[in-house]
């Protein structure tokens, strides 16, 4: 059962989007613990066994398609990983509970009791050895009604409101008592109040146009496909230079750093005399202290833009390598073209354009929220360009997906996303998708944004009033305990 409501809680997610399975399966965890006989910890873990083994399955096609690991090695890795994850963010929750739970004498606080062990932990797996924020419970309510509740407490707030509900619905089950029933009501009547908030305006429309490139990854990187892949992206935009802003994704062109200065002095020309904002992805270059040189994951402005932004959050594998003595050389996986990242400094200037700042998000770190909402509050759009290409046709880009429209959401910005092969997407300030384009497929997505001025209580504010809340309840339940 605990396997089973951890798969479950997947179905809340893209892309299948079924809110309320998220909202059961938390729901079962918090009965399941309460049933004499079991062993809490072990549920726990089992619980996130099932919830990663599904929800980040999207690892294996990385590690073998592109890897070039065989099958069961592969098969390996992904368990070891999700076993992982699962005992570090999984069994804490009831770890914590039950220290909480011996002492609630009450159905109220034995809820509070569970809420509290749930949020700390997903707190930790948002900066825990660089952290892993990913399916969080408050991503499952994004096309809700309480969904611009997210502008005032984040993405991490609605989370929080999931699990107030699931937990209270599930102790008025279990209990045959309905007072817990009020403690789900009350929240969600605050969050659904969110709507009628309005805290951005926009200033000025945009014409963007958002290139995909569709580049097989299994070529990508080989160095007589370099020519090729810019061709495809220049091919791609020659109807388009009218744009305000044009978009290529991330690593768009993969000459070698020393090759491609040249080939991005061409594309400024071009940029200049359309009299475009051109952001692009491209490898580059860093000295090391030590002698020679390492890479960064680069976007750049061109044109009309100016600025590069280094990506700061780096892909555990795919960027660096952890470890690095035992594991490199030992599968094709741990040593992929770009494992030797250097990342780029925390903060960081935004890229600046004929049309206002733009906070830039390269791939993976879009999942961090902090660290584009520091970005944000300078700017008046969003950018992230990614290569979704390594997860094949998985959950993984369409979740990737549904994360950004989140910080759009709370930062209260048009959001402008451009992939190599999907899903490239114009998302506007309350996380809507506006368009987008097919995955796996070459084309360039022509729309509109807007620059948006103010900022949201999200913004000024981050997750600060949900922690000191979370905060406040622990220390209260361990006095609690404490004097008990």
């Amino acid at each position: 059962m605990a396997f089973a409501l951890g798969v479950i809680y997947v179905f809340g997610f893209a892309p299948f989007n079924f809110w309320p399975a998220t909202l059961f399966s938390i729901a079962g965890l918090y009965l399941l613990l309460q049933a004499p006989g079991v062993r809490p910890l072990w549920v726990a873990w089992i619980f996130g066994l099932g919830k990663y083994g599904l929800g980040a399955s999207w690892v294996y096609v990385s590690i073998h398609v592109y890897g070039g690991a065989p099958p069961l090695l592969a098969g390996a890795l992904v368990i070891m990983f999700v076993a992982g994850i699962a005992l570090l963010f999984s069994l804490p929750v009831a770890l914590i509970y039950l220290r909480l739970k011996a002492f609630s004498d009450s159905i109220f606080l034995d809820v509070l009791s569970f809420v509290a062990a749930w949020m700390f932990v997903d707190w930790l797996s948002t900066w825990l050895f660089t952290g892993f924020p990913w399916l969080l419970p408050g991503y499952a309510l994004l096309d809700t009604f309480v969904a611009p509740a997210a502008a005032v407490v984040g993405g991490f707030g609605l989370g929080l409101l999931v699990v107030i509900v699931a937990a209270a619905l599930a102790a008025a089950l279990w209990h045959r008592a309905w007072p817990p029933v009020l403690l789900a009501l009350v929240p969600v009547s605050l969050a659904a109040s969110g709507s009628f908030w309005v805290w951005v305006t926009p200033t000025e429309r945009v014409e963007v146009a958002l290139v995909q490139g569709n580049i097989d990854q299994a070529i990508k990187w080989q160095r007589d496909q370099a020519q090729p892949n810019l061709d495809q992206h220049l091919r791609l935009s020659a109807d388009h230079w009218d744009a305000d802003v044009v978009m290529w994704p991330e690593a768009a062109i993969t000459h070698p750093p020393q090759q491609a200065q040249a080939v991005l002095e061409e594309l400024a020309q071009h940029a200049l005399a359309t009299r475009t904002n051109f952001i692009l992805g491209v490898p580059g270059l860093v000295p090391r202290p030590e002698g020679g040189y390492a890479f960064q994951n680069l976007a750049v402005g061109l044109g009309q833009a100016r600025g590069r932004f280094a990506k700061h959050h780096l892909v555990p594998f795919g960027e660096y390598v952890p470890l690095e003595g035992l594991l490199r050389g030992l599968i094709g996986f741990f040593d992929l073209p770009m494992s030797t990242t250097v990342a780029g400094q925390a903060e960081q200037s935004n890229i600046q354009m004929s049309v206002g700042a733009a906070a830039m998000a390269i791939c993976y770190e879009i999942v961090y929220p902090e660290s584009m909402r520091q970005r944000a509050r300078t700017a008046g759009l969003l950018m992230t360009i990614s290569n979704d290409t390594w997860f094949g046709d998985s959950l993984g880009p369409l979740q990737h997906l549904q994360i950004a429209r989140m910080r759009a959401l709370e930062n209260g910005r048009w959001l402008l996303r451009a992939t190599n092969n999907g899903v490239t997407a114009i998302v506007d300030h309350q996380g809507a998708l506006v368009a987008q384009l097919p995955q796996f497929t070459e084309g360039v997505l022509r729309g509109q944004a807007w620059i948006m001025q103010g900022r949201t209580p999200f913004s000024r504010l981050g997750h600060w009033p949900v922690l000191i809340a979370m905060g406040a309840l622990l220390l209260w339940l361990l006095r609690r305990r404490h004097f008990a």
